[in-house]
């Protein structure tokens, strides 16, 4: 955890509120190559229309004004089908695409360049007050239907694969996928773009499809064994041979996932 946390780096003073909004509506041209002008973004966008909202609710819950963040944020979620809670905690340049079903908690820290498809939720496990929230570190990116739940943390440019449910710290630059995540590759710095941002997470590797080559290639030891033993083996069931199950057609396959 401490290693996780040392890897966050410190932000930077937060710019003004108005240079927020813009930044917002801005990093939509970097992420999404069907946005076309800036009044199309701010008009038919619910993703920008919940974080522009959510700004404006996080600064009257900073400013302990609860009753009216609270009702402003059930207003954006009605509009947007988006639940932003008013005291979390967002960076700048936070987009989230298409955002249907997305819900952020309310101890959730949310870094900057941070990217969430649909689906996204950023849970709590605990009923207790206190931290129970996700944090995320920088360039962050978490694929559609995924849950992010508890008081983890993922580190910077952390992919989360589509569906996928994290209940454990993810260190820095890693992807994770399944239920529960598990990290499945190291990331490669190169796969960034011009702006620092790698929105490949869909680019994963195949666990069940390279154990099954793994058992494919023990089988083939162990029936070289039996054969120096002189022992008959049978290269292919009656069953597998129809379609190839077994053949090295499909080995040839599988090893290239």
């Amino acid at each position: 955890m401490e290693e996780i946390l040392h890897d966050l780096p410190a932000h930077h003073p937060e710019p003004g509120f108005f240079a927020l909004l813009r930044e917002d509506v801005g990093c939509v041209f970097q992420r999404d190559p069907a946005a076309r002008s800036r009044f199309e973004v701010l008009t038919t966008y619910p993703g920008v229309h919940a974080i522009l909202l959510y700004r404006i609710a996080h600064r009257l819950w900073q400013w302990r004004i609860r009753y009216p963040a609270r009702l402003l944020s059930y207003l954006a979620r009605l509009f947007t089908n988006i639940d932003i809670h008013p005291g979390a905690t967002i960076g700048r340049r936070f987009f989230i695409d298409h955002g249907a079903g997305v819900v952020i908690g309310e101890t959730a820290e949310i870094g900057d360049d941070v990217t969430l498809y649909h689906g996204v939720t950023l849970g709590g496990t605990t009923w207790n007050k206190g931290k129970r929230h996700p944090t995320l570190g920088d360039g962050v990116v978490v694929g559609a239907g995924a849950k992010v739940l508890g008081a983890i943390t993922l580190g910077d440019r952390v992919r989360v694969g589509a569906n996928s449910v994290v209940v454990k710290d993810v260190p820095s630059d890693r992807t994770v996928v399944g239920i529960p995540g598990k990290v499945v590759v190291r990331l490669d710095a190169t796969g960034e773009n011009a702006l620092g941002i790698n929105l490949d997470h869909h680019l994963i590797p195949d666990p069940v499809g390279k154990a099954i080559v793994c058992l494919m290639e023990r089988i083939e030891v162990l029936e070289a064994k039996l054969r120096k033993q002189g022992k008959a083996v049978d290269s292919q069931c009656s069953v597998c041979e129809a379609d190839d199950l077994c053949g090295t057609e499909t080995a040839r396959k599988l090893k290239k996932m």
